[in-house]
């Protein structure tokens, strides 16, 4: 049976990121979004309700994201979702919690020139080495050797 384990997100982060280094020395950057939904009621009223989703980031990505973002800061994020169980240890009940381990992320918003202010795409911001931090994080691009002949110049074949 085939299963898909995909979220997508973008809202604010509800407070600064928090960065940590596991035994092994891997960074950990754990952090908070905000994400707002508008819709109107049977009545006509206009109501908004806040989700708030707690999001893990492992590797580079978390650093990069602990060094440029900041709370209020808009942020776009793929992952999956992870369930979290433990049993507390004082009323020994369990516990359990769910997250988002990032795979992607995309900084949003406006540059204001201030570090963190993430930017449209592809749009460089002072003070900000693109090529150690681009603004679009995924897993790297197959090369071009490894792509078919046929499919290489496929942009060319498009009549529009």
């Amino acid at each position: 049976m085939p299963s898909l384990n995909k979220v997508l997100l973008m809202g604010n982060l509800t407070r600064d990121p928090e960065l940590r280094v596991t035994p092994k020395g891997t960074p950990i950057c754990q952090f908070s979004l905000a994400i707002n939904r508008q819709f109107k009621m049977e009545s006509g009223e206009t109501r908004e309700e806040v989700i708030y989703v707690d999001v893990e980031a492992w590797g580079k990505q978390g650093e990069t994201i602990a060094k440029y973002m900041t709370k209020g800061r808009p942020l776009y994020v793929e992952g999956r979702l992870r369930l979290d169980q433990w049993e507390d240890k004082t009323t020994k009940e369990k516990r359990s919690r769910m997250k988002v381990v990032l795979e992607q992320f995309q900084f949003l918003g406006e540059n204001r020139g201030a570090p963190g202010s993430g930017g449209a795409p592809g749009s460089a911001e002072p003070g900000i080495d693109q090529t150690a931090s681009p603004e679009r994080h995924s897993p790297p691009a197959r090369s071009a050797a490894s792509k078919p002949a046929a499919q290489e110049n496929l942009d060319e074949d498009v009549p529009f």
